[in-house]
């Protein structure tokens, strides 16, 4: 076990996706499943991004990018990652997040485009504005 103290550094997280703070306190904690996201694209800054749309793999219970024609679970739209979490150097480690599952999302803002049918996925919970 590695007990030494390490320093973290991260750019600003962008939540200006964020309508509103109704449901910020009440996030769900979950497992991101890293090998799902691109580094280039989804972490390219050594961070998975707040804003990215996450489905739930029906498999192993844990979260992936959210991806309309995928089969494994992450074709339906869950919810957000709430607030940046830093990205393993191995893509086989799966790290822990928070997920937005209700409240308002300015979609214009999100760092991945959600499609009409994730967005009908969520109608209830989540108000795109």
């Amino acid at each position: 076990m590695d007990l030494r103290l390490r320093t973290e550094t991260f750019g600003a997280d962008d939540q200006s996706w964020l309508g509103s703070e109704h449901g910020t306190q009440a996030t769900e904690s979950v497992t991101l499943d890293t090998s799902t996201f691109t580094a280039a694209t989804h972490y390219p800054d050594g961070y998975f991004k707040s804003g990215l749309p996450l489905g739930r793999i029906t498999a192993t219970g844990k979260y992936g990018l959210y991806n309309g024609a995928a089969t494994d679970g992450t074709e339906t739209l869950v919810g957000f990652l709430y607030a940046a979490v830093a990205a393993p150097t191995d893509n086989t480690v799966d790290v822990a997040g928070a997920m937005l599952t209700h409240g308002k999302v300015r979609s214009s803002r999100l760092p991945v485009a959600v499609d009409a049918a994730g967005q009908a996925d969520v109608a209830g919970s989540i108000r795109f504005i």
